[in-house]
C-alpha cells in the first residue's frame, strides 16, 4: 500500500517532536519493598522528524513498547528509546511516562496502616550528536510529587484563634548519578511543610496533625527552601527542579514557588 508518510516535503522545516500523546498503558515498576508494582501509565513518546519527510508512522511506537512491555523501566528506558531512534531512523528520540505509584505508610500516632498514592513521572531522549567521539546523549530525569499540608504564618500571626491550612504539592524533578527509588524522594521532602498527608488517620492521630501543623507554619516559599537545603545535600543528585503549590483555602488563587538548580551551581 502508498506510504503517504514518505512523500517528499518541500518546506524545508525539520519537526523537532512529532509522536503520540496519553497513551493508556500498564507497566511495572521497581518497588523498594516489594520488588515491582502494577500500575498504569499515560505515555508520550516522540521522535524528530526531517524536512524531507511529510509525516511519521504512528504505529511504530506502540509496536515497540508492545516488545517492551514487561521491561519498562528505569534501566531500560535508554534501550527503548535506541529502537524507537532506529526504527524511525530520526536523530532524537523522547518518552514521557507519567504514573501513579502507591507507598504503605503508618498514621503518626495510631499506626495505622494505609496506601498513599504519589504521581511520579520519567522523562527521558536519546539524541544522535554531531561531535566526534560522542555518538549519543542520554537525558533521564525521575519525577515525583507528594502532597502535603500548609499552615500560614502570617494567618497565624494576626489571628486571636488559629489560622487557615490547606493542602499542597511538592513536585521534585531530579537527574542523578546512581539509582534512586521513588520511596527515598518522597522521604527526603515529606517533612519539609506543616505536616505530610496521610490516607487513613484516627482521631488521635486528627489531633497530632492538627497541632503539628499548627507548630509548624510555612509558606511556599519556606517550603521550597526547605526541599533544596536537603538536597544540596545529595551528593547523586546532579541537578532539579522543586515546584511547591499551596492550594489557598481563603484565596481565589493558589501560592506557587520554584527552586532549580545544577550541582555546578552549589
Amino acid at each position: 500500500m502508498k506510504e503517504v508518510q514518505n512523500e517528499i516535503d518541500t518546506r524545508n522545516i525539520e519537526i523537532d517532536k512529532v509522536g503520540i500523546r496519553n497513551l493508556s498503558y500498564p507497566i511495572r515498576v521497581l518497588d523498594k519493598k516489594d520488588k515491582e508494582q502494577h500500575t498504569v501509565a499515560s505515555i508520550n513518546m516522540y521522535v524528530s522528524l526531517p524536512h524531507h519527510f511529510r509525516g511519521t508512522h504512528m504505529s511504530r511506537f506502540v509496536e515497540v513498547l508492545e516488545k517492551h512491555k514487561d521491561e519498562i523501566a528505569i534501566k531500560n528506558i535508554s534501550k527503548i528509546l535506541k529502537e524507537i531512534r532506529e526504527k524511525f531512523d530520526a536523530r532524537s528520540a523522547h518518552i514521557e511516562i507519567k504514573f501513579p505509584y502507591f507507598i504503605e505508610k503508618q498514621a503518626p500516632v495510631s499506626k495505622a496502616k494505609s496506601l498513599m498514592q504519589y504521581q511520579c513521572e520519567f522523562n527521558s531522549s536519546l539524541t544522535r550528536l554531531q561531535s566526534i567521539g560522542q555518538a549519543n546523549k542520554f537525558s533521564f530525569i525521575l519525577g515525583v510529587s507528594v502532597p502535603i499540608a500548609t499552615l500560614c504564618p502570617c494567618s497565624k500571626a494576626i489571628s486571636e484563634r488559629g489560622a487557615h491550612n490547606q493542602r499542597g504539592t511538592i513536585s521534585v524533578l531530579v537527574r542523578f548519578h546512581k539509582f534512586l527509588w521513588i520511596e527515598d524522594i518522597v522521604s527526603l521532602v515529606e517533612d519539609c511543610a506543616s505536616s505530610s498527608l496521610y490516607s487513613l488517620v484516627k482521631r488521635a492521630d486528627e489531633k497530632y496533625i492538627t497541632e503539628h501543623s499548627y507548630d509548624n507554619p510555612v509558606f511556599v516559599e519556606d517550603v521550597v527552601r526547605n526541599v533544596a537545603l536537603k538536597l544540596n545535600k545529595e551528593e547523586n543528585i546532579i541537578w532539579y527542579s522543586i515546584e511547591v503549590e499551596s492550594y489557598e483555602s481563603i484565596h481565589n488563587h493558589d501560592a506557587y514557588a520554584l527552586v532549580e538548580k545544577n550541582r555546578c551551581n552549589f
